[in-house]
């Protein structure tokens, strides 16, 4: 039963989350929000919930302990800031810029990202399903931009860099976090990632620098789809399903986040995905099972 419902959670919060970057779309499309006011107000409602629910549920001393000393606060900070912010915005900004589909491919080359940083800093050695992955990773995404022309591009310059920058910044946040999430619940720490990262993009746009009068009913709907569902929920049941899955599992499993990202974005907004995207698609999806297949099953996943 428990196994059971470790399946449900990952499955939906993957799916919650692709589904969430293709309602971004539709908002930053359809009805013109800034960017960096659902990013900031995104992460600070959903970083609430989350210590909420940490607090609620599970062991709620961890909420003000992981501020109590230098070596596990600046670690938080530099996680909020680098990690948490840098990779939800530049998602974001590869989204309004290009569509919801190819951003989330984009962003799972993180994986190979870890593998070149592991090998450059002599952490792993290279080995054959390492190049099987790279030349997955590199073929999918050949595919995906071009859709097999070799004279041009069929995704806009700026999501594509924001994109592969969105990739980085993944890489980034699942390395990093590691130590942090050894000593704290997971919750604590993206919970407080989300607040901080948030807090420093108000600076930017404020979260209360918004004209709510030209919120539609429509409009306001998806908003609240992503905030609760595409973020808040899909972290928490996330993070949960690893209580009763394995990393391979869970890995497996959470792919469906990119799929619901694709079909939603070509069947629902109606993008153009030609024949080769498709192929592109397929191999990127392949590579993160071949990754899946091939972890050690005693290691934590750790997701966007």
């Amino acid at each position: 039963m428990n196994k059971k419902k470790g399946i449900f959670l990952v499955i939906t919060g993957a799916f919650f989350w692709g589904v969430g970057g293709t309602v971004s779309q539709k908002l930053f499309h359809d009805f013109a929000i800034d960017v960096d006011w659902l990013v900031t107000t995104r992460l600070l409602i959903a970083g609430i919930l989350l210590l909420v629910v940490q607090s609620s549920l599970k062991d709620r001393a961890q909420v003000i302990d992981i501020w109590k000393t230098r070596k596990t606060a600046i670690p938080l900070i530099i996680f909020g800031l680098l990690g948490m912010l840098a990779v939800q915005y530049t998602y974001m900004a590869s989204i309004d810029h290009g569509n919801a589909a190819v951003a989330t491919l984009l962003q799972y080359l993180a994986p190979v990202m870890i593998i070149f940083y592991t090998v450059v800093r002599k952490q792993a050695t290279l080995e054959l399903i390492d190049l099987w992955t790279v030349s997955l990773a590199l073929v999918g995404c050949f595919l995906l931009l071009t859709n097999g022309s070799i004279t041009q591009l069929y995704v806009p310059i700026p999501a594509i860099i924001w994109g592969i920058l969105s990739g980085v910044a993944l890489a980034f946040y699942t390395l990093y976090a590691i130590p942090l999430l050894k000593q704290f619940d997971a919750l604590v720490v993206v919970g407080w990632a989300m607040v901080i990262g948030s807090l420093a993009l108000s600076f930017v746009h404020a979260p209360w620098q918004m004209d709510f009068k030209s919120l539609t009913l429509e409009s306001s709907a998806y908003l609240i789809f992503v905030i609760i569902f595409g973020t808040m929920i899909a972290f928490w049941f996330y993070i949960e399903s690893l209580q009763t899955l394995i990393a391979k599992e869970t890995s497996l499993l959470g792919s469906i986040e990119p799929l619901a990202a694709v079909f939603t974005t070509v069947f629902w907004l109606k993008e153009p995905f030609g024949i080769f995207q498709w192929f592109g698609t397929a191999c990127i999806i392949l590579m993160i099972f071949v990754i899946a297949m091939n972890q050690d099953s005693t290691k934590t996943s750790n997701q966007e």
